[in-house]
């Protein structure tokens, strides 16, 4: 038997589902306008802590997927952020190898550098060329001379770089001035290569910044191609030749992309290299020009020195042979007479005095 007390909540229960499904009924049947009225005063009052739960769980929903979302953007950009210097450094290259390529009247092959796993691979090169190429034929990208290629085959070829041991090339200073040979720097590794300018005169001096080109001498490397900048004196043998340091002007560990000189090579690429090198020979130009000025001038001052010279000691003319335009009679100087005995000079004044007389 049920007890009282279930009997009263089963009556409540009752009475609760027949007002709520009145009031359905009369929602159901009311205007819109009403209706919609109704709910927001709802909403508004006894069921706005619902609402707010209700708010609250979808935005977490929504943050978390928008977390995942931005998180996965980050992530790519990141990604992507790790390729960007190689390849703008990439594209800076490809621009400044066009650029290049426009001055250049040179038959060429361009070529990708495909293979460098560790420093020391900076000596060589593997390159994929896009044409034919023979050894002994120069790699140059838009700072510089990279090497020679040391062996080819149908679609690669290998390049000897100038950190190689065996590698040379006549040079000269861009003002003209000293000659002599760029070779590696003796006892250097992979990660510190240098050059060397060797075998100049010891009686010339270069400043430091001065550029080294390529002199041509030799018929592989055609005369102007920038090989690096004086850094300063290395060693120096007395009386016999300077050693100089050279800032490289190309680096083959950074380089992607280069162009190989084939045959016939034009007798100077300088001005497809517009840099340093131009400019340091219009400097050296000037200066010669300014040398010869200079000794122009000291010879003329030391003719007009001369000159004046000349006139000073020349004897004045008389007046008479200036206007008959016959030489000038030069007048004696009396001589001193000299202490001679009396008996000497007497005779000649009376024969003096008789030729007078007579």
């Amino acid at each position: 038997m049920l007890r009282a007390s279930d009997r009263t909540f089963s009556r409540r229960d009752t009475v609760s589902f027949l007002v709520c499904l009145g009031l359905s009924l009369v929602g159901l049947f009311l205007p819109s306008a009403w209706g919609e009225s109704i709910a927001a005063t709802l909403r508004d009052s006894a069921l706005t802590p619902f609402v707010w739960l209700q708010a609250r769980a979808e935005e977490g929903r929504t943050s978390r997927s928008r977390f995942r979302a931005v998180t996965a953007e980050r992530d790519s950009a990141a990604f992507a952020a790790q390729f960007l210097p190689a390849i703008s450094a990439e594209n800076r290259q490809l621009r400044s190898l066009l650029g290049l390529r426009d001055h250049l009247h040179t038959p060429y092959v361009p070529a990708e550098v495909l293979h460098q796993s560790s420093p020391t691979d900076a000596r060589m090169l593997l390159v994929r060329i896009a044409g034919p190429v023979a050894p002994f034929e120069p790699v140059v990208s838009s700072d510089g001379l990279v090497g020679v290629v040391s062996s080819a085959g149908h679609d690669q070829a290998s390049v000897m770089t100038w950190a190689h041991p065996e590698f040379r090339v006549s040079a000269y200073s861009a003002d003209g001035r000293v000659f002599g040979m760029v070779a590696p720097s003796s006892g250097s590794s992979g990660t510190d290569a240098g050059l060397e300018f060797r075998s100049t005169s010891y009686r010339d001096t270069l400043a430091n910044g001065t550029e080294v080109l390529s002199s041509g001498l030799g018929g592989v490397y055609p005369k102007g191609i920038p090989l690096g900048a004086v850094l300063g004196i290395a060693r120096e043998q007395a009386g016999w030749e300077r050693v100089y340091r050279l800032r490289p002007a190309a680096n083959p560990s950074s380089v992607t992309h280069v162009l190989i000189l084939t045959p016939p090579q034009a007798a100077s690429v300088a001005p497809a290299f517009p840099g340093d090198s131009m400019l340091a020979a219009l400097r050296a130009d000037s200066a010669r020009r300014q040398r010869v000025a200079d000794s122009l001038l000291r010879f003329r001052i030391a003719d007009s020195v001369l000159r004046a010279h000349a006139r000073d000691s020349t004897p004045p003319v008389s007046p008479a042979a200036s206007q008959t335009g016959r030489p000038a009679r030069r007048t004696p100087v009396p001589s001193v007479p000299s202490a001679a005995p009396a008996a000497t000079s007497a005779p000649v004044r009376r024969t003096e005095t008789g030729d007078s007389a007579r």
